[in-house]
């Protein structure tokens, strides 16, 4: 039987502005364009959609690693890819290449210990036309508070500090899909 569904952009209308750049850093840092998407308390329910699509450029030294998720409650919150690890760039020396994140997580439960599982896809980063799956292995479910409002962020982290290893997000779309 049919159902109705519908498409709400969370972030609307997506910033114009990029996202500031990281390097020298081997912190996890929001590398999303301002303001960012903020989930409102009580807005996900069992069997919502969140889909968060990224884009950017990338510059590195050498081969170092790279983590890039959608994070829930800010930079600091919780990666919505459980157990995704970095991922190594390549070849050495890139310049200004092109990335994109595509995630797709699904609310598997709400409350406090609320549940989203989840899967992406990641291009440019270990490569100009190479496309990376996150997590590596079988996705698990990540505990998330839904019951709180919560920004979802795209944040970064690279394994060496150099300047330069840059990272920069031109535009970032968080979509609710029901």
């Amino acid at each position: 039987m049919p159902s109705q569904s519908w498409v709400a952009l969370v972030n609307g209308p997506v910033p114009t502005v990029d996202g500031g750049p990281l390097a020298s850093s081997a912190a996890l840092t929001a590398i999303s364009p301002v303001p960012d998407a903020t989930i409102r308390n009580n807005t996900l329910d069992v069997g919502t959609v969140l889909r968060c699509t990224a884009f950017g450029r990338l510059s590195t030294t050498g081969t170092p690693t790279l983590l890039l998720g959608a994070y829930y409650g800010g930079a600091s919150g919780i990666q919505m890819l459980a157990g995704a690890a970095p991922i190594t760039c390549g070849p050495a020396g890139l310049t200004n290449v092109a990335w994109t994140f595509e995630g797709l997580f699904v609310v598997r439960s709400i409350g406090a210990a609320g549940t989203v599982i989840g899967t992406a896809k990641l291009a440019g980063i270990s490569g100009p036309n190479n496309v990376d799956i996150a997590p590596a292995t079988a996705p698990t479910a990540a505990t998330i508070d839904t019951t709180a409002g919560k920004t979802i962020v795209i944040a970064a982290q690279w394994g060496t500090s150099s300047p330069s290893n840059t990272i920069t997000c031109h535009g970032v779309a968080v979509e609710l899909l029901n």
